[in-house]
């Protein structure tokens, strides 16, 4: 039989990757705040443990805070402190021993600059979280808020390098928790990103102005974090292609940045879009996010994931098959069947391995 280009494995440095179907990060809110909060539980040892045996050859953990007030809520992960790293070791062991087809997974460290210190989405309330009520202060290249949210603050030029500083000590963590790769995130309105973006940065100093400028901390991040992991180790960073609003990042603007993350040390662009601004008009549909993805693989030379309502076996082959990404990461899809890679393997005829214990069901005709 014809091996599909979705179940065909791909090589990023030192890591095989067993095949081309990943899983998206996905924010769960489900750390408890106290005693600091950003620690990993059982909930996140089931979700992400249940995309292990179901065959996802690379996961990526959700965004996992470099400091305390770099997590969008106060439910959100982190990876700051050793307890937090202790029991993402946890999750990481039990992915390495139960992934039948070898699965991968890496972290995704984020810092989410003035969009920080929010309520989660089943808080039953909106906006910024009070200090009084377990809430901070956020901060970002200015001090203008997103729509909806408090005001944050301006950052420093110490501040800054304080959060590089902070991305290169949670990727030591990563490292010593045994993750296998680490993804930067530089997407979403998060604080890499509105750096970025001409729409939220008004800086007139060495951080803010040209695009260089405006680039600079994001590939500053880039350059700590590759000089804290291994050679071997490859290093992945989400981006959002465009801000889908006049005047802010385009296509154009991604594929250059791509090209220089890449010199910079980046192994693979996860191509996503939008989130800088509440008045960004997004023309989402199936695959609506694969022509970024694909233009940026071919004009960076940068191997790309494409993600966004990429559901179905077909559609993930069809992408991967045509140039259009090197992997497709599952988001939604993953969330409504975490076996969703041992049903497209069927679905497309390859013999995916099950884990022992799901052999009895291994289907032998149709589901």
């Amino acid at each position: 039989m014809t091996q599909p280009a979705l179940f065909s494995p791909l090589q990023l440095r030192s890591l095989t990757v067993p095949h081309r179907g990943w899983v998206s990060p996905m924010c769960q809110y489900s750390c408890s705040p106290d005693g600091g909060g950003g620690v990993p539980n059982d909930w996140h040892l089931v979700h992400l443990g249940a995309f292990a045996t179901g065959g996802a050859a690379l996961i990526l953990t959700e965004a996992a805070a470099v400091s305390p007030e770099g997590r969008i809520s106060p439910r959100d992960a982190g990876l700051y402190t050793d307890e937090q790293a202790a029991a993402w070791e946890r999750i990481v062991d039990f992915v390495h021993r139960n992934s039948a087809v070898g699965g991968k997974i890496g972290v995704q460290l984020a810092h989410a600059g003035r969009k920080a210190s929010t309520y989660w989405p089943f808080a039953g309330e909106s906006g910024s979280v009070a200090e009084s009520d377990g809430g901070w202060v956020a901060r970002g290249p200015g001090n203008e808020a997103f729509a909806g949210l408090a005001s944050p603050l301006a950052m420093s030029d110490e501040d800054i390098h304080a959060v590089i500083s902070d991305f290169a000590a949670a990727a030591s963590r990563a490292v010593d928790a045994g993750f296998d790769t680490v993804e930067i995130h530089g997407a979403h309105g998060y604080l890499l990103h509105e750096f970025q973006s001409p729409l939220i940065n008004k800086r007139d100093d060495s951080w803010g102005g040209s695009e260089a400028a405006r680039n600079r901390l994001m590939l500053a991040v880039i350059d700590a974090v590759r000089a804290v992991i291994p050679d071997s180790m490859p290093l992945l960073l989400r981006i959002s292609a465009s801000d889908w609003a006049e005047g802010g990042v385009d296509i154009d603007a991604s594929v250059r940045l791509a090209r220089a993350a890449a010199e910079h040390g980046v192994d693979l662009v996860d191509v996503s879009s939008g989130g800088a601004v509440a008045h960004q008009r997004i023309k989402a549909g199936p695959g609506y996010q694969t022509g970024f993805s694909e233009q940026i693989r071919r004009e960076a030379g940068v191997p790309t994931g494409a993600v966004g309502f990429l559901t179905s076996s077909g559609q993930a082959e069809h992408t991967v098959a045509t140039g259009q990404a090197d992997g497709v990461f599952m988001a939604r899809a993953a969330l409504r069947d975490p076996h969703w890679w041992l049903r497209a393997a069927f679905e497309l005829g390859f013999p995916l391995d099950w884990a022992p214990q799901y052999q009895r069901a291994v289907p032998r005709h149709s589901f």
